[in-house]
């Protein structure tokens, strides 16, 4: 799987008004670019930084394992590079052989178009594996032709669709921007919904409580007492902090929960030490201890504004130890850092008496087949008008005290 398919798209140098090639190219791995040249697309000097897009963390993936031919995630991912070969823009696109670990959910299309005689996989998947956070999808290098590199970049994604041969390309947690960029190159646009907490310039958590109803207020106030009994330590770990040790408890928590959640986990023992080798500066770890043994965990990633929650598992029950851990560590620690948000993963309507409030996501979709794509459309007109709907019905049901919202 180390080979390229190919080493260009063709169709695609394009000669500059300065008599400049630009080349765009499909990479089977990740290790076959300088961690440099990627980074200088994904978190450039001066943004936001996204961990999730970062050199460190999808190289992780690809060296674990947990993306390959046999996960169904096989890398073939487009850069831009001009005649020195520097890279203008890049993006992380796989190959996939069935519709897991993506969390915007397409298995009802596959079975349709199977059902009617297509053949839906392989596809393309323009994400970040195994992580439901929205981010830069086009990543493109600071300069005065972003916009050049970016139309560049789509035309790649519509070339590789001919070149590997595939039903669809899905471009998944998508910013807002970059999904009215696709949609107006004729993408189908879908929305869903997460939640997340917003930091309103709160002092502490005791000022986050005061902005909340007195009746979610208490019930906040119950939970705490309840999860962090006399018995229970709770340690928040980043940096050299994080040992080998701690990231075998926390795999052990990770692993009953997702057996539990859906069946067969997705990332292995080998990509935990990866990160804690590479990006344990972009890591919080909360683990709560009981007595002289670690009982559960929550994985957290630190962006340059935002924290995201990933994973968390135990392997002893103990009432509203979870919210705990997930949303109430975090928040104390969104607010010591002074992050403006936190983002506590997909799904989970019980986030919102928590200060959670639902907020869209994005994705676009490609789909080749005429007569499928007009399927899909109708049904994604459908369905975006019951998520708006949903949407507004959760806000209107908001935690929070009416002259605080």
């Amino acid at each position: 799987m180390n080979q390229p398919i190919f080493t260009s798209i063709n169709a695609l140098n394009v000669m500059m008004a300065d008599e400049e090639t630009l080349q765009l190219r499909l990479v089977n791995a990740l290790s076959e670019i300088f961690p440099g040249q990627w980074d200088a697309c994904a978190n450039p000097e001066g943004a936001s930084h996204d961990p999730f897009v970062s050199y460190r963390f999808l190289y992780a993936l690809e060296e674990s394992g947990c993306v390959s031919l046999e996960t169904g995630w096989m890398p073939r991912h487009l850069v831009l590079e001009d005649n020195r070969r520097e890279i203008l823009g890049a993006v992380p696109m796989y190959l996939k052989s069935n519709s897991m670990g993506e969390y915007v959910f397409d298995f009802g299309w596959a079975d349709a178009f199977e059902r009617a005689g297509g053949t839906y996989y392989p596809k393309l998947q323009v994400s970040v594996p195994f992580t439901p956070v929205s981010g830069r999808r086009l990543l493109i290098r600071p300069s005065d032709r972003e916009k050049q590199v970016e139309s560049l970049l789509i035309q790649g994604f519509l070339e590789s669709v001919q070149v590997l041969d595939v039903s669809s390309l899905h471009a998944t947690f998508l910013t807002e921007d970059q999904w009215e960029t696709l949609g107006n190159r004729g993408f189908l646009q879908r929305i869903d919904q997460q939640f997340q907490w917003r930091n309103n310039h709160y002092r502490d958590f005791n000022d986050f409580l005061e902005s909340l109803s007195s009746k979610k207020r208490r019930a906040i106030l119950r939970e705490r007492r309840e999860a962090l009994a006399a018995d229970i330590t709770i340690e928040h770990l980043t940096g050299a902090d994080i040992t080998e040790a701690h990231w075998d408890a926390f795999f052990r928590f990770y692993m009953d929960t997702g057996h539990r959640k859906w069946g067969q986990p997705y990332l292995n023992r080998t990509f935990f030490s990866l990160i804690g080798q590479s990006m344990a500066d972009r890591i919080l770890l909360i683990m709560c201890r009981k007595g002289d043994s670690y009982i559960a965990g929550a994985l957290n990633f630190i962006g340059g504004d935002c924290l995201f929650g990933r994973y968390w598992g135990c392997t002893e029950y103990r009432p509203y130890l979870h919210f705990e851990l997930c949303y109430y560590q975090a928040i104390e620690f969104a607010i010591r850092r002074n992050l403006a948000v936190v983002e506590a993963g997909a799904q989970g309507e019980h986030k919102l008496a928590r200060g959670y409030l639902p907020r869209k996501t994005y994705s676009a979709h490609w789909i080749t087949h005429p007569h499928f794509r007009a399927a899909i459309e109708r049904f994604l007109e459908s369905e975006s008008s019951a998520v708006n709907e949903d949407i507004q019905t959760l806000q209107n049901h908001s935690p929070f005290r009416s002259d605080r919202n």
